[in-house]
């Protein structure tokens, strides 16, 4: 066939003298045959847009000695495909031009106005992107284009078309870049394309990372497949004619379209399950077109008339949709001899949402302007991931989140409201209380499933129904990041945590600060307010703080020792006219007789200080034990039993960081130590050593009984949380009057 030239420009003596140029103006040519589904103004916008790349890429050349134009005319004709609108087209007719030909934003600002200079600009910024570089550099990456994707999705799918052409062109690249930019297309671009629901994309862009990730296993499947292919030509054209006579039978009209599997989803299939080539049975099946929703059912009660359906294989996607917006009904049938083959029932609408996804929103724009059928299609997904990011400012942490979300194998569950959540495989309950809202899962302290109590960390099931019970109490527990999914879970519980743990430095630095103070003779922290407003930022320009409330949070956290700072503060009050009182410095250094050393004031625990403050797992102190605070190097305060031989070798090393610590007379919580019971072997022996912990009211929080053959004589050890020492002696006393314990005692660390 021979394309017409473009009626709306005129060939040129330099343009018919060079046959690649002529190749390109036909090409756009045939782009402009693509356009049908825009007005005459839009259509004349993307031809000035041709017209602008094609000048600014003049005498670049690709790989394979094309015009460098016609690939910007390949990308832009894949998002006609989409129907993507005139802004998007003329971004991917220009998205090398800032990049590559010397062309800035304001000019295409000027030329085209603010939203295609943002597209064209946020398409730079991702064609700058490298991800083959080091860990940092690839999430810091990942995550501008993420974000670059939830501002505009059409930034993404351009990218998307252009990451298609290149990897349809790559037989024309060095050798030498195939691994990396398959590896790449593989692990990022595909994923991102099935997320958005691209799935027609998503096929091509994996079979293409496949052939030039491994061409031989690619060529040897392809010849596979094909000889297949030959053998099963008549079966699969019963299939279809047995089909076709069943529907019509029942005078529903339908179109009925073969269906292949892609040669890189048979790989995987025989990589993962370990299967030959024969093994796998359901590489061929039927899309089947109907004309309504209800349709779909009864094309499916015709289908299991005409072949048995395979139990346990049916999918209703259609009631219950997955969470790119796909919809189907997915049954496998027993077709003749024998042979597994599935179909797929859809209406026409569906199946443009199953092969276009977010771009069908475009598609149904361009049929029916005033449909919004598809509006809200991957937009849960584009605003969780800006929910993400305004929690995480860590571009590693930020990746760890989004890309766990790539991967959507989805169970559905219901609230007790009966509406339907879709989360990953794997979710738990504390990934369904956050999908509801964040406040549900920061005070979520239980769960009913299916009427049922349940611990937090269960994972949920399809058709689970799921009730949160929060409490105004409640607050997130670190331990939960261990089990959640969802990277909105983890990045909310993360937020909580770190704005929690802010808030609780916070105070403790500004008590660390003021009995600091008070040992250099100042009664109270000024206010950063009026007369004293300079000498604080004096003292910020000291520190290298940006603010008071930083600067105590570091405090709190041991980036800031309080007894330098409260030095400091103090000969700035000086300056102000402000003495220190020689009776207040004589009562707080001396008067309870304490080692200069620790000479910053006592600081009161109770066990409500939260992340502020550190239990040192090596000695487990309890309310009774005499005490010491290290103040870690970020990582708050840190208690140390003072017999500790950990604590005694960091106060030699480290003196100024200890502070004088005490227990309160009333602590709000138990804490935890650890019990060694030697026990001699015999039936009910644990049972009846935990029966006598439980009767002194203290929790077991673990037990440890080693790797050991049992001897006669066994050592278990016991994490028990326990009131003080007082209750402690109660729970050795306890176990010392069991029948078969023969020593109880508390565990202390070795000495070095």
């Amino acid at each position: 066939m021979i394309i017409a030239p473009d009626p709306g420009t005129t060939p040129t003596a330099e343009a018919q003298a060079h046959p690649a140029d002529s190749a390109a103006a036909a090409s756009f040519a045939a782009l402009v045959g693509k356009l049908d589904y825009l007005g005459a103004a839009d259509i004349e916008s993307v031809r000035q847009a041709y017209r602008f790349a094609d000048q600014a890429h003049l005498g670049q050349l690709r790989k394979n000695g094309d015009p460098y134009i016609t690939h910007p005319i390949a990308v832009a004709a894949q998002c006609a495909e989409w129907k993507l609108d005139a802004q998007a087209l003329m971004a991917a007719l220009m998205h090398d031009a800032i990049e590559d030909c010397g062309v800035t934003k304001e000019d295409l600002v000027e030329r085209f106005g603010a939203p295609v200079a943002e597209l064209v600009d946020g398409l730079t910024k991702l064609d700058k992107l490298e991800f083959d570089t080091r860990e940092q550099n690839q999430a810091e990456s990942f995550r501008k284009m993420l974000l670059a994707m939830a501002k505009d999705v059409r930034v993404i799918l351009v990218k998307l078309a252009d990451r298609t052409h290149n990897m349809r062109t790559m037989g024309d690249m060095p050798r030498n870049k195939w691994q990396r930019i398959s590896s790449e297309t593989l692990e990022i671009y595909a994923p991102i394309a099935h997320r958005l629901g691209l799935n027609f994309t998503y096929r091509e862009l994996q079979d293409l990372a496949f052939r030039f990730l491994h061409p031989w296993r690619y060529e040897v499947l392809s010849k596979a497949l094909n000889k297949s292919r030959t053998r099963r030509k008549d079966l699969i054209t019963r299939v279809q004619h047995e089909a076709e006579a069943a529907f019509a039978r029942h005078g529903m009209q339908v179109r009925i379209l073969g269906r292949e599997k892609t040669l890189y989803s048979v790989y995987r299939k025989m990589d993962n399950k370990h299967l030959s080539f024969s093994q796998v049975t359901d590489i061929y099946g039927f899309r089947i077109i109907v004309p309504e929703l209800s349709d779909c059912y009864t094309g499916l009660g015709i289908l299991h008339q005409l072949y048995k359906p395979v139990p346990g294989k049916f999918r209703d996607y259609v009631a219950i949709p997955k969470v790119n917006g796909y919809q189907s009904l997915h049954t496998t049938l027993i077709g003749p001899f024998g042979t597994n083959i599935e179909f797929q029932l859809r209406t026409h609408a569906m199946d443009v949402v199953a092969e276009s996804g977010v771009a069908a929103h475009w598609l149904y724009k361009a049929s029916e302007p005033n449909s919004d059928t598809s509006q809200r299609l991957g937009t849960q997904w584009l605003q969780s991931l800006l929910d993400i990011q305004q929690e995480t400012h860590d571009a590693s942490e930020f990746w760890d989140h989004v890309k766990i979300d790539l991967f959507p194998d989805a169970v559905y569950v219901f609230t007790p409201k009966s509406k339907i959540l879709a989360l990953p495989r794997g979710a738990t309950v504390m990934d369904f209380a956050y999908a509801i809202h964040s406040g549900v899962g920061n005070r979520a302290i239980s769960a009913r499933i299916n009427g049922e109590q349940r611990p937090l960390r269960t994972e949920l099931n399809n058709g689970d129904v799921v009730e949160i019970v929060t409490s105004e109490t409640g607050e997130p527990n670190p331990a939960w990041l261990s089990f959640v999914k969802t990277g909105r879970a983890r990045s909310k519980i993360r937020h909580h945590l770190k704005t929690m743990a802010q808030e609780k430095s916070h105070e403790l630095g500004e008590r660390m600060l003021t009995q600091a103070l008070r040992s250099e003779g100042i009664a109270t922290l000024p206010a950063e307010v009026g007369a004293y407003k300079a000498t604080w930022e004096k003292l910020l320009r000291f520190t290298g703080s940006k603010t008071r409330s930083e600067l105590l949070a570091d405090i709190g956290m041991g980036r800031r020792i309080a007894s330098m700072v409260g030095k400091k503060l103090a000969v700035l009050l000086s300056e102000t006219g402000l003495k220190p009182d020689a009776l207040l410095i004589s009562t707080e250094r001396y008067a309870s007789g304490r080692d200069e050393s620790l000479a910053q004031g006592v600081v009161t625990l109770d066990g409500s200080e939260g992340l502020s403050v550190q239990y040192a797992p090596c000695c487990k102190p309890i309310p009774g034990d005499r005490i010491v605070g290290y103040l870690g190097r970020g990582e708050g305060l840190i208690v140390h039993a003072d017999d500790c031989p950990t604590g005694k070798r960091l106060l030699l090393r480290d003196s100024e960081r200890f502070l004088e610590v005490e227990w309160a007379d009333e602590p709000v919580r138990p804490f935890e130590t650890v019990v060694v019971v030697t026990v001699t072997n015999g039936k009910g022996v644990l049972a009846r050593v935990a029966s006598a912990i439980a009767s002194a009211e203290a929790d077991i929080t673990h037990v440890d009984m080693g790797e050991e053959p049992a001897q006669t004589a066994t050592d278990i050890r016991f994490t028990v949380a326990v009131r003080d020492r007082q209750h402690l002696a109660e729970v050795l006393r306890s176990l010392k009057r069991t029948a078969s314990v023969l020593k109880a005692q508390r565990f202390k660390p070795a000495k070095n």
